[in-house]
């Protein structure tokens, strides 16, 4: 199976068992389920955020995905416990499409680590 199939086979699956654990069902977009990786890597699930936190915790959630590419790397966490990351690299310039699709598959590969899924 090519590789785009194969990723889009496995995002789909991903959507699908995100979306049942966290949406009843109802289909999670990619946001979404940033937000959830950020989340994740935060720790306190049952905490509210402001909105402004919610933000930070997206962009955690995208320096955690883009780390195995090696454009950033974690340094450290700050006394209230949130992940900070440096730039190792600057993020070429993309086509919204072309971004779609790395962060897919950054998102299937940080899955795949944690296995969730297979």
């Amino acid at each position: 199976m090519a590789r785009d199939e194969e990723l889009k086979k496995q995002w789909e699956e991903l959507v699908v068992l995100l979306s049942n654990q966290f949406a009843d069902g109802d289909p999670l977009d990619l946001d979404a389920i940033i937000y959830i990786i950020g989340l994740q890597e935060k720790g306190n699930l049952n905490t509210k955020y402001s909105k402004d936190d919610k933000l930070d915790l997206m962009h955690i959630a995208i320096c955690r995905l883009l780390e195995p590419f090696g454009y950033y790397i974690f340094d450290y966490f700050d006394e209230e416990g949130w992940p900070h990351y440096k730039i190792l690299e600057e993020l070429p310039s993309l086509k919204a499409g072309e971004q779609s699709v790395l962060m897919k598959e950054a998102i299937v590969n940080y899955f795949l680590e944690k296995e969730f899924i297979k």
